[in-house]
């Protein structure tokens, strides 16, 4: 491609862009990982990420994708050949669900429609009916990245409470940590996965099992092989700020900075700064006049919105020419929804102007393709957020 000026505009559901402070942490000279700075830079950052989780609990930081991180919950709290319940919400919780069989894990998949979150009702039913409790743990996607659907965390939790079940709850927030309200102690979550790549505002490196006691102490009894994984290994020497291995010095160097960054804005600011991004793109997408592809406005995702064209128009073609056209980068559909849908991120180091911006391309993308829509949905985003401004907007008024 020859180069085309001005700013790229990266509108996927993550990676998301890196603000220049943490991408200068980031490029900061890379320092030894036993000496004392990196021991002082450890302890702060493990420390710290806690409060991102909403845990007083240990967090362990890998230097691994979110898919790592999947796997680290899986074999440090279960055995070959025990059950674990899953629930199919899209994309990514079937992907998940093919880990644990890989793994030697009976898979369990409560059948889900791509267009509505986790049902409680049908964990607890399950969960009601495992006598014997064979059933060893229940993993479930909080913010489906596939469909832009949010699953209610704290209603699986009652479930499970509610049918008597000692399960351990999984939870992936890999879409949602740091853009979506999530509590791992309040919510009973036994092990949260995450990754830095999203709302965290990093580049793709590092991941994250927040973990309860009752999941350390099964981890004690687990007997899937794990060694890269191992959490013991993990928290013996992450006590003084250390590693076991190499870990990725230079993103935990940016870390420091994202976390401070998220606190700077205030963590309730920050979650409302999404709501309002997704809401104000919903409205756009339903100016248009076409459909989201999360069908429940109480599981609506605030990292994201995926939205499906009308049979016989192609979203990867869309997405080709606003690329082509207008330098910005969408979301393809996945799965089932492959060329069916496209999927607006709104996550992570963004700003108002940013999401209007990228409804702009959206829209003149849809004009240059032919694809029946009704303009001026771009307005109807701006009429929303400037009648709900954000915190910076009211503290100048």
């Amino acid at each position: 491609m020859s180069y085309q000026a001005g700013r790229h505009f990266l509108q996927i559901p993550g990676p998301t862009n890196t603000p220049l402070p943490v991408l200068a942490a980031i490029a900061k000279p890379t320092i030894d990982h036993r000496g004392p700075e990196f021991g002082q830079l450890g302890r702060e950052v493990l420390s710290d990420i806690r409060s991102i989780f909403k845990t007083a609990q240990p967090v362990i930081i890998y230097p691994a994708s979110g898919t790592g991180a999947w796997e680290a919950a899986l074999v440090n709290t279960l055995s070959p050949g025990d059950k674990v319940l899953m629930f199919e919400t899209g994309w990514f919780s079937t992907l998940w669900n093919k880990i644990a069989k890989r793994l030697g894990i009976e898979a369990e998949f409560i059948e889900g429609d791509w267009r509505s979150g986790v049902r409680a009702d049908a964990i607890e039913a399950r969960l009601a009916e495992d006598k014997a409790h064979t059933i060893k743990a229940v993993a479930v996607v909080h913010n489906e990245t596939s469909t832009g659907v949010t699953s209610n965390i704290a209603a699986v939790r009652r479930a499970i409470d509610n049918a008597g079940h000692p399960a351990l709850l999984l939870v992936d927030t890999i879409s949602s940590l740091g853009s979506i309200d999530f509590r791992h102690d309040e919510w009973g979550v036994d092990v949260t996965v995450g990754g830095s790549q999203k709302g965290l505002m990093l580049p793709p490196g590092l991941s994250f099992n927040a973990i309860s006691e009752k999941a350390r102490a099964a981890s004690k009894k687990a007997k899937l092989p794990r060694s890269f994984w191992d959490w013991e290994d993990m928290l013996a020497i992450n006590e003084k700020g250390f590693f076991p291995y190499t870990p990725s010095t230079n993103l935990l160097q940016g870390l420091k900075v994202a976390i401070r960054m998220l606190h700077e804005e205030g963590l309730e600011n920050v979650f409302a700064r999404h709501d309002r991004a997704a809401e104000a793109t919903r409205r756009c997408v339903r100016h248009w006049g076409l459909d989201i592809q999360c069908q429940n406005p109480a599981e609506y995702s605030s990292s994201l919105t995926a939205v499906r064209l009308p049979d016989g128009h192609s979203a990867d073609n869309l997405r080709a020419e606003i690329l082509t056209r207008f330098n910005m980068s969408l979301g393809n559909g996945l799965g089932p929804l492959a060329d069916r849908v496209f999927r607006v991120g709104h996550l992570g180091d963004f700003h108002d102007l940013m999401v209007t911006g990228a409804l702009t391309g959206v829209e003149m993308g849809l004009r240059v393709c032919g694809i029946p829509h009704r303009s001026g949905g771009v307005e109807a985003a701006m009429n929303y957020l400037s009648g709900n401004a954000g915190p910076a907007a009211q503290a100048a008024e």
